[in-house]
């Protein structure tokens, strides 16, 4: 709820100012019309417009464990009844209920006046004649007047000509959209001013009208001067007097060229652009798994292009041949006893060397020992094509010791103190349900990778994906208070490595 109020009052409150600097000042009134009623629309819906974007992350990511968070025996998280929370829900509740009874009981009250005499028909609208001293105002296709004056012909034909374009063009539903928003959004201060930038403009669009018919506009600045404040308004219809200021003086005699109009027209393109990329786009990383396929399949067809013209022969530990097969010949198993092909960079680029390697003949020995298949003897081969040796285990330990590991090349991996259960205990203890996850009854899965260090120390917490409302936030706040895990190790010595967690979030009932 708090993410939907943050987002549309943003838009409304931009699309407001963009209208008050660009548009209201010049002379496209119906233009403007769609333009107000658009950013209510749009505002309302782009909360729950989300664009993802997708973006790839190179790191490992080792999923050892599920940690669901929703008041089962694994992790207990109570939702406590928040009394501040339901008090606000009720006074919410009870506001809103008295403004909608006040919004019914005024429609009612319009509609039984209309009801109380007999309808005089008037070209597109009906006259109804009421005791009260009061200037035209309409509501639906009614124009209310006062009956004295009407008999009198007090009632000047600018008048009516005004009132009618409120009838035929049907400002009192733009009037109903906004008041009905105004009962639900009370609190929100920006609808009161959307009403007025509405009824303005309203006004005006019928004074275009009346200019345009009876082309006097003295004489119509005037009357409407001098019948200013002449009654008391009704906030459901279009009055006459409404906000007869310097504004709508200056605006009869405005005009706009229809290169500055399409102009500014334009130049809103880029703003809502901005505004619905901005406040719906999200960023989703996900683990890069094509590359390491792609490397997979070229090293197998690698492998299957230097070996094709070999010839392995197996023999038992009495050095008696058991087999001969070419390599197409081997079973899966017998093929991962072969070494791996040498390296791009040692291969030779001389064309008549490279057509004698694809041509000749070669004879590998296979000697099945207690340790498992080795390779012993390599004939019709030099040196150069054998792929280079392992460097010394001291070598290899000073390269790897900065290197982050996965659990697929560790011996013991890494643990929380006292076990996964221990763990669970904590996150529930330690993890807070806010109100918004709350209201949200927020639902769904919040991914983390974190690096356990040699020291069992928690570093690098990221937040890869999570389900809105601060659950991701909220995750990497707990795993900051996590104490020393038990590192992962390679023959027994510390490795830092990679690890990963999905949480289970289930919140509210």
């Amino acid at each position: 709820m708090i993410d939907f109020l943050i987002k549309s009052t943003a838009s409304l409150f931009v699309l407001l100012v963009i209208y008050h600097l660009v548009l209201e000042n010049e002379k496209m009134h119906q233009f403007n019309r769609f333009y107000l009623l658009f950013a209510l629309v749009f505002s309302l819906i782009i909360p729950f417009i989300t664009i993802e974007i997708i973006r790839e992350i190179t790191n490992p990511i080792i999923t050892q464990n599920t940690i669901k968070i929703e008041g089962e025996a694994t992790a207990i998280i109570a939702d406590s009844i928040n009394y501040w929370l339901l008090a606000l829900y009720s006074s919410y509740g009870l506001i809103t209920s008295l403004l909608l009874i006040r919004f019914i009981r005024n429609i009612v009250k319009l509609l039984s006046k209309a009801k109380s005499t007999s309808p005089i028909d008037y070209k597109n609208g009906q006259l109804i004649l009421v005791q009260e001293e009061t200037l035209p105002y309409t509501f639906l296709n009614t124009i209310f007047i006062n009956k004295t004056d009407y008999h009198n012909r007090k009632i000047e034909a600018e008048l009516f000509t005004h009132e009618l374009i409120h009838v035929t063009q049907k400002h009192t539903f733009d009037i109903l959209f906004i008041e009905s928003l105004k009962v639900l959004f009370w609190f929100n201060p920006i609808f009161i001013f959307y009403k007025k930038a509405i009824q303005l403009n309203h006004e005006f669009l019928a004074d275009e009208k009346v200019v345009k018919s009876y082309n006097n506009v003295p004489f119509y600045q005037n009357l409407l001067i001098s019948k200013a404040n002449a009654n008391e308004t009704y906030y459901l219809a279009s009055n006459l007097n409404y906000s007869v200021t310097k504004k709508r003086l200056i605006m009869m005699t405005t005009t706009t060229s229809t290169a500055r109009a399409v102009l500014k027209k334009g130049m809103l393109i880029p703003v809502l652009t901005a505004l619905f990329f901005s406040l719906c786009t999200k960023v989703v990383a996900q683990e890069k798994k094509e590359k390491t396929t792609k490397e997979s399949t070229k090293q197998s067809k690698s492998s299957d292009e230097v070996w094709k013209n070999t010839v392995f022969i197996f023999r038992d530990a009495n050095k008696k041949i058991t087999a001969q097969k070419k390599y197409n010949e081997l079973t899966d198993k017998e093929k991962n006893s072969i070494p791996p092909p040498p390296p791009p960079a040692i291969r030779s680029t001389d064309k008549k060397e490279k057509q004698v390697q694809k041509n000749k003949s070669e004879t590998i020995y296979i000697d099945m020992t207690s340790d498992g298949p080795k390779m012993s003897d390599r004939k019709k081969v030099s040196k150069q094509d054998m792929p280079p040796p392992p460097p010394p285990k001291e070598a290899r330990n000073s390269q790897d010791q900065d290197l982050i590991h996965n659990s697929a090349g560790i011996t013991e991996k890494p643990d929380y103190p006292g076990g996964i259960e221990e763990f669970y205990k904590f996150v529930g203890k330690n993890y807070t349900i806010s109100k918004e996850m709350q209201d949200a009854k927020v639902k769904g899965r919040v991914y983390l990778t974190f690096i356990v260090e040699k020291d069992g120390s928690i570093t690098d917490i990221r937040n890869i994906r999570d389900c809105g409302y601060g659950t991701g936030e909220e995750a990497i706040r707990v795993m900051k208070l996590s104490p020393k895990w038990t590192p992962g190790k390679i023959n027994n010595d510390n490795v830092r490595v990679m690890y990963s967690l999905p949480l289970t979030i289930k919140s509210g009932q």
